[in-house]
């Protein structure tokens, strides 16, 4: 296997901590980087700040000098973080495991060089050194061999020129707010290509959206949205300050109480605070949307196409163009004789992970809503449908059964007309999952997104039954392949 070499200069903290974030967004289970560089070169702050930004929600990571091995348990799989400096023989690393780990976890070690013999072939060193005269600005050496590394590296070697002049950015940004000397921690992403940090200044907080415009990212629709839901008095995050040019926003902190943590935490508020949530959708839907693209049946045919063009494909090894045309042809009728009528404002990811909970406030406004920018208008069954059958969570059948009866009975809704638009609805959306969830593996190296397929995939079979599914359920029975271990595993690059 060839050498190959790359070098990198970050200006700042925020520049390494940065590249730290996109670094930690491509590593995999197998993955090992080895960390090499003179003490105070900055080692263990990157690996501090690659665990965090892997970390949900994040946590502290000491330092492995003592302990010699941390390990966590991240989305993206195991991760065992080790400092090899007092290690005296191979034979104290054979005790620690982490030779084993290497072939299962995402492993960043620290004094590499003790390894000896023991390093692994596939590895990625990166080498970091400190300028003279700061304590900033450092240097970095990336060397592998492995063509594991090459597309990865490419595509994050590329962000990081990106990155260093979107730090300036930022920091010219913040100069110019009450938040110039605001503290700055990165908080977890999302699938996007938009960026977060949390700022503390005088024991309040915020959250800086770094959404870089030649990126395709345009912080516009979040405004109009953000500040449409405030009106109706409901809860997204107040812009606090604004660059649209520049793409950047500093918003209101919402906090972290997530409803999949508040679940996981108090199960007995599961009734209360999926109550809100559709009180929040009743109220919304009252409300006359604003002027949107609509989610219509042609998009949503495309968008359930996914799951044959990615999730079927990816595992047979090729799309089935008969089936696809076939599917489009029967799915599309079928979605908008069900789904016609009124139109509302969807938010299209209204679900667990993107609501927060807000006990202190009142009523609707207990509900923190967060990702909204790709809004449209559509069904007002969609958003119920993302909520009660979450892809990251089991909702209880019986909070499900409770929450579809509210919603008719408050708004007056056809109960029949409803029940089947909110399955074929269910339909439609687990499919684009499926489909999505296989390319982000696929496409990007996010692995964990396979492990939810099975969930999706028996929400997907059970509105399928539903007796409105019944001119396309065995077409989509047959068109996807069931998410047997082996047929998962074959999502999953190697």
């Amino acid at each position: 296997m060839a050498n190959r070499h790359a070098t990198l200069t970050f200006g700042s903290e925020d520049a390494t901590r940065r590249f730290a974030v996109a670094l930690g967004h491509v590593l995999r289970p197998g993955d090992t980087v080895l960390l090499s560089g003179d003490i105070g070169a900055g080692k263990t702050f990157l690996a501090r700040a690659l665990i965090q930004s892997l970390m949900d929600p994040p946590e502290d990571v000491p330092s492995p000098t003592f302990t010699l091995v941390q390990t966590y348990d991240t989305p993206a799989g195991e991760l065992w973080h080790s400092d090899l400096y007092r290690i005296g023989t191979s034979d104290e690393i054979e005790e620690l495991g982490l030779t084993d780990a290497f072939a299962t976890a995402i492993c960043l070690v620290e004094w590499p060089d003790r390894l000896g013999d023991l390093t692994p072939v596939d590895a990625l060193t990166l080498t970091l050194n400190t300028y003279p005269h700061s304590t900033e600005v450092r240097h970095a050496t990336l060397d592998w061999t492995s063509p594991r590394w090459d597309q990865a590296l490419h595509q994050l070697i590329g962000e990081t020129d990106e990155m260093t002049s979107r730090a300036a950015l930022a920091d010219r940004f913040l100069s110019s707010t009450a938040w110039a000397r605001a503290d700055r921690k990165p908080l977890a992403g999302d699938a996007s290509n938009r960026r977060y940090e949390r700022l503390h200044l005088d024991g309040t907080s915020a959250v800086l959206m770094d959404a870089p415009i030649d990126r395709g990212e345009d912080v516009r629709p979040f405004i109009a949205i953000a500040e449409y839901l405030i009106a109706l008095g409901l809860s997204a995050p107040r812009i606090l300050a604004r660059n649209v040019e520049a793409g950047f926003l500093i918003l209101e902190d919402l906090g972290d109480d997530l409803y999949a943590r508040v679940v996981a935490r108090a199960p007995s508020l599961e009734r209360e605070i999926y109550t809100a949530a559709t009180d929040a959708l009743i109220a919304l839907h009252k409300a006359t949307p604003p002027a949107l693209h609509c989610y219509d049946a042609p998009l949503k045919t495309e968008m359930a196409a996914l799951a044959l063009t990615r999730y079927a494909a990816g595992i047979n090894g090729h799309a089935d163009a008969a089936q696809l045309k076939k599917f489009t042809a029967e799915f599309e009728p079928l979605l908008h004789r069900l789904t016609k009528g009124p139109r509302v404002l969807i938010q299209r990811d209204y679900h667990a992970e993107n609501l927060l909970w807000l006990p202190d406030r009142v009523g609707i406004a207990r509900v923190g809503m967060l990702d909204f920018q790709d809004a449209m208008l559509g069904h007002p069954a969609y958003d119920l449908v993302s909520i009660l059958q979450d892809a990251r969570r089991d909702v209880p059948p019986a909070i499900e059964e409770e929450m579809l009866r509210h919603y008719i009975t408050a708004t007056g809704a056809d109960a029949e007309a409803f029940r089947a638009a909110y399955a074929v609805l269910g339909v439609q959306r687990n499919m684009r999952i499926l489909g999505v969830f296989a390319r982000l593996s696929l496409d990007n190296g996010k692995l964990h997104y396979i492990d939810l397929i099975p969930r999706v995939w028996d929400l997907m079979e059970r509105d399928l039954a539903h007796p409105a599914l019944r001119p396309v359920a065995d077409l989509v029975q047959q068109a996807l392949p069931l998410p047997t271990p082996a047929a998962l595993a074959r999502l999953k690059p190697q």
